[in-house]
């Protein structure tokens, strides 16, 4: 079985989520930063496809969104797992989950997963630091990154039957 997992890091927390995922999913798994990775990708190739990313300013990376609307068809017919990394909690952190995925793909996959986040102030520019001080009040970093929940996800993505 092959996996595809596809992200978009900003500062590093959905790198962070994507390498603990590769190191406890079963069989064959790649895993390919969007943002920074320049490989040529045929999903079509992979029986599982795993999407993540951050959000920043409200939404998910751009590049992940690209990658949903080039191949919403295909990735339909796969086993399909959605994760998302954001410092919000509960109904807001739902919220984002749900504007940064299709509902017919959130319908579709066999894992959803809300696995916390990082404010990493040591990685961010002048101008998301400005931010990030004035909305959030934080000016040092800050981990949430929720482990349990990254290993959850995986142990639902093992469990699915295969088809053969």
């Amino acid at each position: 079985m092959k996996t595809l997992i596809v992200y978009c890091s900003s500062h590093g927390t959905a790198e962070k989520a994507a390498r603990i995922l590769s190191e406890n999913l079963e069989g064959e798994v790649l895993a390919v930063d969007l943002r920074r990775d320049k490989v040529n990708l045929n999903p079509e190739e992979y029986d599982t496809v795993i999407i993540g990313g951050s959000i920043h300013a409200g939404s998910i990376q751009g590049k992940v969104k690209h990658f949903i609307v080039k191949y919403h068809d295909l990735l339909l017919d796969k086993d399909l797992g959605l994760f998302l990394c954001c410092m919000r909690r509960g109904d807001t952190a739902i919220e984002q989950f749900n504007q940064s995925f299709p509902i017919n793909l959130r319908k579709n996959s066999v894992a959803m997963g809300l696995f916390g986040g990082e404010l990493l102030v040591s990685k961010m520019n002048f101008f998301e630091r400005q931010v990030v001080k004035r909305v959030d009040g934080v000016t040092e970093d800050v981990s949430d990154l929720d482990i349990r929940a990254i290993m959850e996800f995986a142990s639902r993505m093992n469990s699915r039957p295969v088809l053969v």
